[in-house]
């Protein structure tokens, strides 16, 4: 059993004050830019490499687990290192740092949106934007895939992924599902095409490897009694908002709406923030009607110039929805509560994964069939990302599609003569600034922008 010195010295942090780590965490939400890909980075080279809080092998094992998870892995893996310092007064405070700076950047830009979107000025600030985001997209398909699809297997995994998604419309738990299966069974079976990376030993002088070291913290053991009573509180958190709105408002209710769809997604979207953008744009776009595939491409680009998961869009796809549809409310107070509770419904579940699931993981430390579910499963993702991409390009590129809609098929193809030639000119040239010369994101998101204002005051677009 741990002595009462051991328990203090481990809720603390193992030295680090609670102080200090809230400045941390704090740097991290305000230079957490770039997607999940750059955040994850943001954080390995601050906790691992400068503050050396956590070693590589712990680091990557809490990641690994945050990407089976449904929701934004980068955002998880900080709930998780702050649980392991800090019980879950840290994991709350390194996650809900993680998403506040966004919130407030997200409803800001929503509210101009909303009021000024129509002004020309405005309308050539998100043209383009679009185009350096589909760059960017793009441009994650390469990053992510030069890191996953290491072998043949790997390779067919990801193009098997992409046909079946935007060829015959499988839904996406079911792709994530079947690569787990396959990674899984492939790594029990022994074969080399599932097996983890090297990644180097732990690091035992790191904070937290010394304190799991020296005497394992109450809340890092499983316990299966504090489990239920930890997700019973986060469930309630969760849905007694869902229920009581339903119950009050009834299905019909936008607010109802938002907060059952977005709680769907929030059991359903596996494979990343892109995963999720995809499923949110074909449900908010095609079947809800919440907003114009233009405006999905206008949120995105708001997320990708604001600190924060790349899902914040989500509060900008509540928040047109409510303003569109405010009930007896004004449209700006209504589209408030609508992004508001977008984001609640969308990270409440998030800190119920880390604080419920997180003890049984830390016990799984090593397991072969866990790092080949992992490993598969991020090649799928490769396909998935990559069918964004093609959906943005679609609606980025070309004034119309036509759906296609022969079974087993169930896909949009674009009409070549609706091809817009300064959206198509701006992609390029913001795909150049990226891959070519190297440029940073926000760089290339700026100067997209200015492009755009400039092709409006000449009179292109």
């Amino acid at each position: 059993m741990d002595t009462r010195a051991n328990r203090t010295e481990a809720d603390a942090g193992h030295g680090i004050s609670f102080g200090e780590a809230l400045r941390v965490w704090l740097r991290v939400a305000c230079l957490s830019f770039g997607g999940p890909a750059g955040q994850i980075a943001v954080m390995h080279r601050i906790l691992v490499e400068e503050k050396n809080w956590i070693s590589e092998g712990r680091f990557l094992h809490a990641l690994n687990y945050c990407m089976l998870l449904p929701g934004p892995e980068a955002q998880q893996l900080a709930t998780y290192i702050g649980w392991l310092m800090h019980r879950t007064a840290g994991g709350l405070m390194a996650g809900g740092l993680f998403i506040l700076p966004g919130i407030f950047a997200i409803m800001g830009l929503s509210y101009i949106y909303a009021a000024y979107g129509n002004v020309s000025f405005v309308e050539a600030l998100f043209f383009g934007l679009k185009a350096a985001v589909l760059a960017i997209v793009v441009e994650a398909v390469f990053r992510v895939g030069k890191r996953a699809l290491k072998n043949r297997i790997m390779i067919a995994l990801a193009a098997i992924a992409f046909v079946a998604i935007f060829f015959f419309a499988v839904p996406f738990p079911v792709i994530i599902i079947a690569a787990g299966v396959i990674g899984y069974v492939g790594a029990r079976q022994g074969r080399p095409e599932f097996a983890p990376s090297g990644h180097g030993q732990d690091d035992s002088s790191a904070v937290i490897d010394s304190m799991l070291g020296e005497a394992v913290p109450e809340h890092v053991r499983p316990n299966t009694a504090r489990a239920i009573r930890t997700g019973a509180l986060w469930l309630a958190l969760w849905l007694v908002p869902v229920i009581a709105l339903l119950l009050v408002l009834g299905q019909a209710s936008v607010f109802s709406q938002i907060a059952l769809f977005f709680s769907k997604m929030a059991l359903v979207t596996f494979g990343g923030a892109y995963a999720v953008l995809a499923y949110v744009a074909q449900q908010a776009v095609e079947h809800y009607h919440w907003l114009k595939p233009h405006e999905m491409l206008d949120g995105l680009g708001m997320a990708e110039t604001t600190p924060g998961p790349l899902i914040m869009v989500l509060q900008f796809v509540g928040f047109m929805a409510a303003y569109r549809d405010p009930g007896g409310l004004s449209p700006m107070l209504a589209a408030t509560f609508g992004g508001l509770l977008a984001i609640w419904v969308t990270f409440t579940p998030c800190f119920l994964w880390i604080f419920v699931g997180a003890p049984y993981i830390e016990r799984l430390r090593g397991n072969k069939g866990l790092a080949g579910a992992l490993g598969a499963i991020t090649a799928a993702v490769v396909g998935v990302i990559l069918n964004l991409s093609v959906w943005f390009a679609l609606h980025t590129l070309f004034r119309e599609t036509v759906p296609v809609h022969a079974f087993p098929f169930a896909f949009d193809m674009p009409v070549l003569r609706s091809v817009d030639v300064p959206a198509l000119l701006l992609s390029i040239a913001a795909a150049t600034a990226i891959f070519r010369f190297k440029l940073g994101m926000l760089t290339v998101l700026a100067g997209s922008c200015a492009a755009g204002v400039v092709l409006r005051l000449v009179g292109v677009i």
